[in-house]
C-alpha cells in the first residue's frame, strides 16, 4: 500500500511531501513529490528535524493517483541506511555527486566529498549551478545538521551532466 506524507521541518516555512519508502531510527526515505502528482527523485529527511508528519485528504488523493498510475514504492537499487557520511559517500559513488540541505531552508549544496575533518565535520568540492567546481569553497559542514539528502531528481541529473561536461566526461 502506498503511503504519502507531508513533512514539516523545524524552522522551515515550506512543507514537503513524499511517498514513504523506508525509514530507520534517524532517517525517512521518500520519493519526493515536488507538486501535485509528480514524483521527482529521492529524498532523505532526518527525523530529529521533522516536527510533524501529516497524512490528510490531500495526501490520500495523491496516493490514489499514484495507485492509478501503478506507481511502485521501492527504494533505489542498492540503497541501504547507514551513518550520514556513508550515505553521502554511497550516493557520490553511484551518481557522481550528492545534494543536501542543512539548517538553512533556502540553500542547497551540490558537491563531492573533499575532506572528513573528524567524526562530524566535512568539506566538499562545491559544484556551482553551471557545473563548475569551486575549489576555493572552504566551509565546514556538520554531519549532525544535515536535514535533507536528495538524489536522482531531474535537477540532480542536470547538475551531474553539467559537472561531467565541465570535466570533459559527458
Amino acid at each position: 500500500m502506498l503511503q504519502v506524507e507531508t513533512f514539516h521541518i523545524k524552522d522551515w516555512e515550506e512543507s514537503y511531501s513524499g511517498l514513504v519508502l523506508a525509514e530507520n531510527d534517524s532517517w525517512v526515505l521518500v520519493q519526493h513529490i515536488p507538486m501535485d502528482y509528480a514524483i521527482d527523485g529521492y529524498r532523505l529527511y532526518r527525523k530529529e528535524f521533522v516536527v510533524h508528519r501529516e497524512r490528510g485528504e490531500w495526501e490520500t488523493r495523491i496516493e490514489k493517483v499514484l495507485s492509478l498510475k501503478n506507481t511502485k514504492a521501492k527504494p533505489p537499487e542498492g540503497f541501504a541506511f547507514s551513518n550520514t557520511l556513508a550515505v553521502l559517500q554511497k550516493i557520490e559513488e553511484n551518481y557522481g555527486l550528492f545534494e543536501f540541505q542543512d539548517t538553512s531552508e533556502g540553500e542547497v549544496f551540490y558537491g563531492k566529498l573533499k575532506e572528513v575533518k573528524d567524526k562530524h565535520l566535512f568539506t566538499i568540492d562545491f559544484i556551482n549551478p553551471d557545473g563548475s567546481v569551486d575549489h576555493e569553497f572552504t566551509y565546514d559542514f556538520d554531519l549532525r545538521k544535515l536535514i535533507t539528502i536528495t538524489f536522482l531528481s531531474d535537477y540532480f541529473h542536470s547538475m551531474v551532466l553539467l559537472w561531467k561536461d565541465g570535466l570533459g566526461q559527458s
